[in-house]
């Protein structure tokens, strides 16, 4: 298992769960400074790949992920709007930044974008327009090597799933088979029973650990207990990114140092 850092540009989102911000030289020298091998984006639409990949080699980084958020923060986009129109409109910018990730080696990540169930339609159609789209973009997202990762979200941001054995249940009824489950602890200590169990029982299919406490702050200010949490991952053999999505208390800098001693306290990385 890998660390990483968060850096999120869209300054519509200032006050949202990302360690840096601004700017992203800036950022990736501090991560790679801290310790990070690889950060992970949230950008207002796809960027120069090159130039970023340039940065990595500066810098001795990865990209861990992309976000495609901002899909839904700028434009209202998501893949269960009851409009066709805006459904083809989602697809396609959530497209555009698997494309771009897979340029740096990296996944998309479906969050905010699965939308909810909209007023006056039954939850089965909502259900089965995000399938649609994941079944869709999970096949894109294979034919340009990389894995797509949905995010099941608390039932604050969403009412469509909330669970990681919910989202595991919904994943495998797919078509395809390139859809991988985000494990986001915050997420996760709204929702499950037990995060341990919740991770055990999703398996094989986490692709993907968003890192942050109890209350969304860097991991080790609130009351998350993080060995469980890593003796399940290594139990079910997850040997990937475990990312820093929360909130920059007291500062970006130390919300990030706390999160690599975090890491490196509980994993032995």
């Amino acid at each position: 298992m890998k660390p990483a850092v968060t850096i999120a540009l869209v300054p519509q989102i200032r006050k949202g769960p990302w360690i840096y911000w601004d700017d992203l030289e800036t950022s990736m020298q501090k991560a790679a400074e801290l310790g990070f091998p690889a950060v992970e984006l949230f950008t207002p639409s796809p960027l120069d790949a090159e130039q970023i990949n340039k940065l990595c080699m500066t810098y001795g980084l990865q990209i861990a992920a992309v976000g495609t958020g901002a899909g839904k923060v700028l434009q209202g986009l998501t893949l269960t709007d009851p409009d066709p129109h805006v459904r083809q409109k989602a697809t396609g910018f959530i497209q555009e930044m698997i494309h771009f990730g897979a340029q740096l080696g990296a996944p998309a990540i479906i969050g905010s974008m699965q939308g909810n169930v909209p007023v006056d339609v039954n939850r089965e159609q909502a259900l089965e327009w995000l399938a649609q789209g994941l079944n869709h973009l999970g096949s894109y997202a294979e034919s340009q090597e990389v894995p797509l990762i949905y995010e099941p979200l608390n039932r604050y941001e969403t009412n469509l799933i909330n669970r990681l054995g919910e989202g595991a249940r919904f994943l495998n009824g797919l078509g395809s088979r390139n859809v991988r489950l985000l494990a986001d602890l915050f997420h996760m200590n709204i929702e499950e029973t037990s995060l341990a169990d919740s991770i055990r029982e999703a398996g094989s299919l986490i692709g993907h650990v968003h890192y942050a406490d109890s209350h969304r702050g860097p991991m080790g200010t609130g009351h998350t207990e993080v060995p469980p949490v890593m003796e399940a991952l290594r139990a079910i053999g997850y040997d990937g990114y475990v990312s820093a999505e929360a909130f920059p208390w007291p500062t970006p800098d130390e919300a990030a140092r706390k999160t690599i001693a975090s890491f490196r306290l509980h994993f032995v990385y």
